[in-house]
């Protein structure tokens, strides 16, 4: 079992993917790995991320896990809900290190992700970004009816369902 994942852990990640990196690339941080990074978390139990282009790094990434004893997941919002529109404008810029530039994904893209997936966790986690002003309920609500038609694409989901959830969240 390898240790739990904390801001240093996430910084030295970083900064080995930047040191490492040959072509120029975005790295999207998810979940955890934002929660630790702006503070609402103090420990993630791995890090989550979307690289673009996404075959630019990816041979780092395994031995990066050996070397830092860390678990690294490529995971984002987009696999699990439609994407939103302009996620990549809303995505927060973290840093660069070397070739790589950091983002957080788009926080409504995750918020909407957690309020799919309904764990206690990523409500605590949408409720923090709520409270951080990461998000609003008004444009988290146009977001979801942005991208309702395209939940057909999304088998595992019940759209139904995942309405019901979002508006009850969100206070609609």
């Amino acid at each position: 079992m390898r240790e739990l994942v904390n801001k240093d852990r996430v910084l030295a990640f970083m900064k080995a993917l930047g040191r490492d990196a040959k072509v120029q690339a975005r790295v999207y941080l998810v979940g955890g790995a934002s929660a630790v990074l702006t503070g609402w978390r103090q420990s993630t139990i791995d890090i989550d991320l979307k690289i673009i282009p996404d075959d630019a790094i990816f041979e780092a990434i395994p031995r990066l896990k050996k070397e830092l004893q860390i678990n690294l997941e490529i995971a984002s919002p987009d696999h699990f809900i439609p994407p939103l529109p302009e996620w990549e404008e809303r995505s927060p810029f973290i840093g660069q290190e070397g070739k790589i530039s950091f983002f957080h994904f788009d926080f409504y893209s995750q918020a909407l992700a957690k309020i799919e997936r309904g764990f206690a966790q990523d409500l605590e986690d949408v409720d923090a970004m709520i409270r951080a002003e990461l998000i609003s309920s008004g444009h988290a609500l146009d977001l979801f009816d942005a991208i309702e038609s395209e939940l057909i694409r999304y088998p595992a989901i019940d759209p139904k369902g995942f309405r019901d959830a979002v508006e009850k969240f969100f206070g609609r």
